[in-house]
């Protein structure tokens, strides 16, 4: 007999038959009942819903059904039928049990409700088997798929940018590196430095921190491209906003100014929020309700209001002058923090914002030069509860621009060289933007920890499972 998937009992109901048999297979979160009757609530991980199984105890061995226990693994044949208790509209009456795999209750660490997330973390490998993790992967599921179909409608092209790279997009450092070298053994040369010729590569080479620069060739001929991959920062950060891996998706556009970067990561970022509201409702309502009353509000609070576009300097005027006490001074050159970037949002616009025309010392040497020699054409989204979730620019597309800053930041040459070709040939105006997923997922589940938002997190001392 074909299995049904919990989902349809609680989605596609219309297409089951009620007293007719249907086969179910899931996992048990709770047993209960008495000798007369017993209630198990199966689950699938389909949705976030369980389904009620009823089992008349004397149809059954006694030995079987004491080895039923939360967390056990089942396959149920059994009569559907409308449900006389509250919280289901109908339940699944047993007439056949067959046991996949048991759970010794003694040593199960699921066998309670009300797990602190740090607990979880612990056992990665088995918290996507509680409500709120399978809330967040289904989650993050329908994100990665709205983002593909965003992007195709759109006529942009997915380019599989390289995770293995010689040169560091942002400039900041902190990569991990790629080699074959026998460590153990480290060839080294006259001058007693590593001899990277003996390497597989023939040179130094890292796991990459962004996409965007080989992004960048692929928007000069084919005028529309994105990637979404794995980035990589070796970054000794225990803190809830950083991992060692973790996702990005990076659009980028020819003949595309500041402004259309601004109006398409704002259309971008509606466009997934609502997604998440039409396509996964039952697992926001769930993390809403259960995890943070306000996150519906929230994420309808985006969509409902224009993101207010203002300056980087504009923006450090009005925190001076909020007679707000800040942590971190704010000055005009220093880099905002996320408590800068929620006051705007939070308390004085109340709405999202888009920072843009930073001072160029405290950004990437690619974004294009403004005509005041101080600032550049950056751009950062900022949102309620995260502070930054999109950074950006318009790109510089003159070559003797980029060469003079290339010169100023000490960029080796050798490592960018067919990067700065790009302007020598058929150089034109272009624009695009970085979306840490982990960070979109934070505002779509309403966690805290962005340990809790990726399956396997990667962080200092912690690459278990």
């Amino acid at each position: 007999m074909k299995r049904t998937k919990i989902i349809d009992f609680f989605k596609h109901l219309d297409t089951l038959e009620i007293g007719g048999t249907v086969s179910v297979k899931g996992w048990v979160r709770t047993k209960r009942g008495n000798n007369a009757v017993a209630f198990i609530a199966l689950n699938d991980g389909s949705i976030v819903h369980s389904l009620q199984i009823v089992v008349d105890p004397a149809k059954f061995d006694a030995e079987l059904l004491k080895k039923i226990t939360t967390g056990s693994c089942i396959h149920v044949i059994g009569k559907l039928v409308e449900s006389q208790g509250k919280g289901q509209t109908v339940e699944v009456q047993a007439e056949q049990i067959e046991l996949y795999g048991t759970a010794d209750p003694e040593v199960y660490p699921l066998q309670k409700k009300g797990h602190s997330l740090e607990f979880l973390r612990d056992i990665a490998y088995l918290r996507p088997r509680t409500n709120y993790f399978g809330c967040v992967l289904r989650l993050r599921h329908a994100m990665a798929f709205a983002i593909h179909n965003y992007f195709n409608s759109h006529g942009y092209v997915y380019l599989h940018t390289p995770l293995i790279t010689g040169s560091d997009a942002e400039g900041a450092g902190a990569m991990f590196s790629v080699t074959t070298l026998d460590l153990n053994n480290i060839p080294k040369t006259p001058e007693g430095k590593v001899d990277y010729s003996k390497d597989f590569f023939g040179k130094p080479t890292n796991l990459t921190v962004s996409g965007q620069l080989e992004g960048e060739l692929g928007a000069l001929a084919l005028g529309a491209i994105y990637t979404f991959g794995p980035t990589f920062r070796a970054e000794n950060s225990n803190t809830p906003r950083h991992l060692a891996e973790f996702w990005m998706i990076e659009p980028e556009i020819a003949f595309y100014d500041i402004n259309d970067n601004m109006d398409l990561a704002e259309d971008f970022l509606k466009y997934l929020i609502n997604y998440a509201l039409e396509n996964n409702y039952d697992d926001v309502k769930f993390l809403n309700d259960m995890f943070d009353k306000e996150l519906i509000d929230r994420m309808k609070f985006v969509l409902q209001h224009d993101f207010v576009r203002l300056t980087y300097t504009e923006a450090i005027d009005i925190l001076k002058n909020s007679g707000q006490k800040f942590e971190f001074k704010v000055d005009w050159g220093v880099d905002l923090q996320s408590e800068h970037e929620r006051y705007l949002v939070e308390k004085h616009f109340k709405r999202p914002v888009i920072l843009t025309d930073y001072p160029k010392e405290i950004k990437a040497f690619y974004m294009k030069q403004n005509d005041d020699g101080k600032t550049v054409r950056a751009m950062d989204v900022l949102f309620p509860g995260i502070g930054e979730i999109i950074g950006g620019s318009e790109r510089e597309a003159d070559y003797d621009k980029l060469m003079k800053r290339v010169e100023e930041l000490h960029i080796p040459e050798k490592d960018v060289w067919w990067y700065l070709d790009t302007r020598r040939f058929g150089s034109a105006p272009h624009s695009g933007f970085g979306l840490g997923f982990e960070r979109l997922l934070l505002f779509i589940t309403a966690m805290t920890n962005i340990r809790d938002v990726i399956p396997f997190p990667r962080t200092p001392q912690n690459a278990e499972f």
